[in-house]
């Protein structure tokens, strides 16, 4: 399950970034208006966690056009602006909910959670590409019917991989959507990884496209 985290403060990007990791969901993260609405409508989240007072393009901007391009999904506002009047417009402008700084981080999980009961945007517990299975509430995964061990991480990469089955990913957007950062020029840390899926559920279901990244197919 993937939320989608606006927020220009690295302070708070990283600690709700992390909290969330913890509870078990996939995180992207954007720092500005521009990226985070490109994201929120090209990219397959299951909610967004939106600030207001983004560079780029403010939150109130990204929410309405957002509304137009994807009125089912779920939009948490976080912001300082606590005004009644600020509320209500947020609300009528298409928000779901409005958690305002500074803020716990346990109720802001609970109203992740309850928003997604709401809409009825829980997906399967499981992802099966081809012989591969993974098990999205155990955190485990199959090939061709064998269980196979993972570490955290590895299954984060898998998990993304296998959300876009057949679709290149670049080096860039897996180390933002597995690791939360961006890629520098110089780690190797994806190249790893991807060695160790491969050791792990065969060489062949992942591919590399050269000048592109990599992406996940049936062998």
């Amino acid at each position: 399950m993937a939320i989608l985290l606006i927020e220009d403060e690295e302070g708070i990007r990283t600690f709700v970034r992390r909290g969330l990791e913890a509870a078990g969901y996939q995180v992207l993260v954007a720092s500005d208006g521009i990226d985070g609405l490109t994201m929120a409508v090209s990219d397959d989240v299951d909610l967004v966690v939106l600030d207001l007072g983004l560079p780029g393009l403010p939150g109130e901007e990204v929410l309405t056009r957002l509304r137009q391009r994807r009125p089912g999904v779920p939009v948490i506002v976080l912001t300082a602006k606590d005004a009644v009047a600020d509320r209500v417009a947020n609300l009528e402008a298409g928000a779901d909910d409005y958690v305002v700084k500074p803020f716990s981080f346990s109720e802001l999980l609970a109203r992740v959670r309850a928003r997604l009961r709401h809409t009825g945007q829980l997906r399967s517990d499981t992802i099966a590409v081809g012989g591969l299975v993974l098990d999205l509430a155990a955190r485990t995964v199959s090939v061709d019917g064998k269980v196979t061990d993972l570490s955290a991480r590895e299954f984060e990469l898998l998990e993304t991989f296998a959300r876009n089955a057949g679709n290149v990913l670049s080096q860039v957007q897996l180390l933002d959507r597995v690791w939360g950062y961006d890629f520098d020029g110089s780690s190797n840390v994806v190249e790893v990884y991807v060695g160790h899926l491969r050791r792990k559920i065969g060489s062949a279901r992942i591919q590399t496209v050269r000048g592109a990244g990599y992406r996940l197919v049936e062998p």
